[in-house]
């Protein structure tokens, strides 16, 4: 039987959309647990709070809460157990250096299947200052006002 194609969303991270401006992004592997894997699929993942680290030549995942699954046991892991990122050695040692740039953080962005594998997505953040936001707020609700009016228009 062949593998589904296509990418499945599992979770979205859309507060570091509005607290940074995105300027690489990334897609990696996660190293995960049998039954993290299996409640992943229940959809049960949170990456709000999450932040990603390099430390000893690898990525780290800190704060990633995926809820244990409900019909495991003994083999449930901690729901925010730290949680090892799998890119290539260039890959890293590239993010790694642009890190030690003022201002630049890592931050996951989504977490998805993509082709029975899990992935996250993560992104090289700069930091947004409070007037960024309210740029961004207000462009939202001018594009909401012109999506709006031309709905009305295309009524009539």
């Amino acid at each position: 039987m062949a593998k589904k194609e296509g990418i499945k969303l599992i979770a979205n991270n859309k507060k570091a959309y509005h607290d940074y401006f995105i300027e690489e992004t990334y897609e990696a592997g996660i190293s995960l647990a049998g039954t993290e894997v299996k409640s992943l699929r229940m959809g049960k993942c949170s990456v709000k709070e999450s932040y990603i680290r390099v430390e000893g030549g690898e990525l780290l995942v800190y704060g990633m809460h995926i809820s244990p699954y409900e019909k495991g046991n003994i083999f449930n892991k901690d729901p925010l157990r730290v949680r090892k990122l799998l890119l290539h050695r260039h890959e890293i040692n590239r993010i790694s250096s642009r890190l030690q740039e003022k201002g630049l953080t890592l931050v996951p962005l989504k977490v998805y299947f993509k082709n029975s594998l899990v992935k996250v997505e993560i992104g090289l953040a700069r930091g947004k200052k409070l007037y960024d936001k309210r740029q961004d707020i207000a462009k939202k609700d001018q594009r909401r006002e012109a999506e709006r009016d031309f709905k009305v228009k295309n009524l009539y």
